[in-house]
């Protein structure tokens, strides 16, 4: 046995380790807990050199695979009953091998990372044990080999999730983004859990390709409706739809924003909201034979990406307009999905991963420079409306912020022009009209992140501006229903310290740059966010060449054969002006001043407030399912209180009644029961001789 196959033996560490560092924490945490929690240092360690070790295994193996090792899977039995059998066990394919790569890569620099976000925070070590397990159970999900174990760490990623973005929970808002986060993959999740049940009814087995095989022969045969084919796949469907935030069940991740940032980063980068592209290309030898299916994907991926960006142009709260901007690029991901292009969906997966966790570490990185002059507020801290001018006092932040806006914008060389041109390319081939749509978000792309980082670093700072600061606090206020009455002070006297209730120990005048723990994640990501794209340059797609879809054979010398620079030219040059378009108009609204934004918005106040207030999909989910749940709740208390409860009661009434009546009738004389029977006797005779 050599090296490379006791490797592949041994791969089942890489989900393993991370869960050995969660648990050794963990149970400390629960059975001594003041003690565990002083141990920061050491609990950081051993989580980070876990999540390490299982980073350096998953490069060894991807390494192995980009090599042209063979596939490895390694199955047992898991539960059994007659013909029935369950497998468990683990995979390593190219599609294993790179998201392994990515996850742990991520994972590892978001811990050394916290390090320094969260050095401060009394939860320290919760949150690490809690990083830890989201990791192993992300990594689970990758090397899952069919579709019941994925489910199972699917639940377990949910379930992380819920404990991160509420990690401080005791911030209601914190609170409550974790529940609807909950509530929302639920509705997701019970879609998937029906699919898997109705694809297993169908096909008998869990194994991708064996259901994708099973269930295009039955379609033919006739032996099962195409329609019902695709319902089971838009069941399946429904679940990345919720994790990957995709319309209509978009609605969580904007509010997950509550959690702290590295979590932010991991969640909403390269991990949870990635799962359900991943699963999608788990399922493509699926869907793929089904038509319907994927139009449904392809549409739903390409609303998802205009609706994200065009609701990221007006949002003020850096973390949530990158997450905005994360459901738009995961929607590109998944158009690209549903047009066929499954090796463009996942090279975007891969370079968006690199960049948009760099960008969401630099916003991390401003709040941190920003609370030192405003405090720990968020409403004050992640206001972009309070900085400016913060590339002077946080360099390095800015030049990796700006590395990342440039990247998925899709400025060439940059990672994400060469994963977004091949998205456009093959929507371009596919659906005309969704190209357009993809093409459009491009520049609206381009603006809000331009926008994003003039706000923030360009210009003069705004921090110190009392006025600001009252306003936000007050529109806070009034958002939280403590409206500012007749009888209350003057608006005008309302202080920062009077506006909200807990300490405010901010102490500087200026922000500063972030400690070296928080750079250094920064300048690493950098760089594959700038080379990681020419892994898969359309004249020499290595990438292609590594991941294409299953059971295709990519040939590199056809495909360089079929390569057209005229093509290719217009593709691309079309994508960089839509893009150049958009940053200068950036450009002349946030960083010279030539056009004023309110000034804009005043002329379209339609447009401007659908854009505000995310097209209103909050506003009507909580008339019709969150003021219609309760108002259908308080409809079966009143059937419950006077129907159920009535004939309850009712029943118990007759019973007493009759039970007291009967009694005085049964006091122990034997002529008196015989009264009664004599009674009973002449009462029938006289019955019987009246009829």
């Amino acid at each position: 046995m050599d090296s490379v196959d006791t490797l592949y033996q041994y791969a089942w560490l890489i989900p393993v380790l991370p869960l050995i560092g969660a648990t050794i924490v963990g149970v400390g945490l629960i059975s001594y807990g003041e003690a565990t929690s002083k141990l920061r240092q050491p609990s950081a360690t051993l989580i980070v050199s876990l999540t390490g070790a299982a980073m350096v295994l998953s490069f060894l193996i991807f390494w192995s695979q980009w090599q042209g090792h063979a596939p490895y899977q390694a199955m047992f039995e898991w539960a059994s009953a007659g013909d029935f059998r369950i497998e468990m066990g683990y995979t390593i394919d190219h599609l294993v091998a790179l998201m392994l790569v990515v996850v742990t890569t991520v994972a590892f620099l978001v811990m050394i990372y916290t390090d320094g976000y969260m050095a401060h925070d009394p939860g320290y070590v919760r949150f690490y044990a809690y990083l830890s397990l989201f990791s192993s159970s992300m990594l689970g999900l990758v090397i899952s080999p069919n579709l019941l174990q994925v489910y199972v760490f699917w639940e377990l990623v949910g379930m992380c999730s819920y404990l991160l973005i509420g990690f401080w929970y005791n911030r209601k808002p914190a609170a409550d983004a974790c529940q609807k986060a909950f509530v929302t993959n639920r509705v997701g999740d019970f879609g998937l859990l029906l699919g898997i049940l109705g694809l297993f009814w169908a096909t008998g087995s869990f194994d991708f390709e064996i259901m994708g095989e099973r269930l295009t022969e039955m379609v033919n045969i006739g032996s099962l409706p195409a329609s019902v084919a695709a319902i089971f796949a838009i069941l399946v469907f429904l679940g990345p739809v919720a994790k990957s935030a995709q319309f209509p069940l978009h609605v969580w991740l904007p509010d997950a924003m509550e959690g702290p940032t590295p979590i932010s980063a991991l969640i909403h980068a390269a991990t949870m909201v990635a799962a359900g592209v991943f699963l999608v290309a788990r399922m493509y030898p699926v869907f793929e034979h089904i038509p319907t299916v994927m139009t449904v994907i392809a549409y739903t991926g390409a609303f998802t990406a205009f609706m994200g960006a065009t609701i990221a142009i007006t949002q003020n709260d850096i973390k949530k307009g990158l997450a905005f901007s994360t459901m738009s690029q995961l929607g590109y991901m998944v158009m690209a999905m549903g047009v066929g292009a499954y090796s463009a969906g996942l090279f975007h997966l891969m370079t968006h991963a690199y960049f948009k966790a760099m960008l969401f570490l630099g916003s991390g990185s401003v709040i941190h420079g920003m609370e030192a002059v405003v405090g720990h507020d968020p409403v004050l801290a992640q206001d972009m409306r309070l900085m400016g001018g913060l590339r002077k006092y946080m360099p390095v932040t800015a030049i990796t912020f700006l590395i990342g806006t440039l990247a998925i914008c899709g400025i060439p060389p940059f990672a994400g022009f060469w994963s977004k041109d091949e998205i456009l390319g093959a929507t371009f081939a596919a659906n005309p009209a969704l190209w357009a749509v993809g093409w459009l978000t491009a520049g609206i792309t381009a603006f809000y992140m331009f926008r994003m980082y003039f706000s923030t670093f360009e210009g003069s700072f705004r921090g110190n501006d009392e006025g600001i600061r009252r306003d936000l606090k007050r529109a806070q206020l009034q958002k939280m229903g403590m409206s500012l009455g007749p009888g209350a002070m003057n608006p005008q006297e309302l202080t920062l310290d009077e506006a909200h209730d807990h300490d405010d120990d901010h102490h500087a005048h200026e922000p500063h740059e972030s400690p070296l723990a928080m750079t250094f994640p920064l300048m690493a990501l950098a760089v594959p966010s700038v080379l990681v794209g020419l892994l898969g340059t359309p004249f020499a797609n290595y990438f292609e060449a590594f991941i294409h879809p299953p059971g295709e054979v990519f040939e590199a010398a056809e495909a360089a054969e079929a390569f057209d620079w005229s093509e290719f030219a217009l593709m691309a040059g079309s994508s960089v002006a839509i893009a150049v378009v958009g940053i200068i108009i950036s450009v002349l609204m946030y960083r010279t001043k030539a056009i004023d934004p309110k000034a804009i918005a005043a002329k379209i106040p339609f447009l401007y407030n659908l854009s505000l207030n995310k097209w209103y999909i909050d506003d009507i989910y909580e008339v019709v399912f969150v003021q219609g749940s309760r108002k259908l709740a308080k409809q079966v208390l009143e059937v419950d209180i006077r129907i159920v409860d009535g004939l309850v009661n009712l029943a118990g009434l007759v019973t007493l009644v009759t039970g007291e009546g009967l009694k005085y009738l049964e006091n122990g004389r034997a002529q008196f029961y015989a009264l009664i029977v004599f009674g009973a006797v002449l009462g029938l005779v006289l019955l019987s001789g009246v009829t």
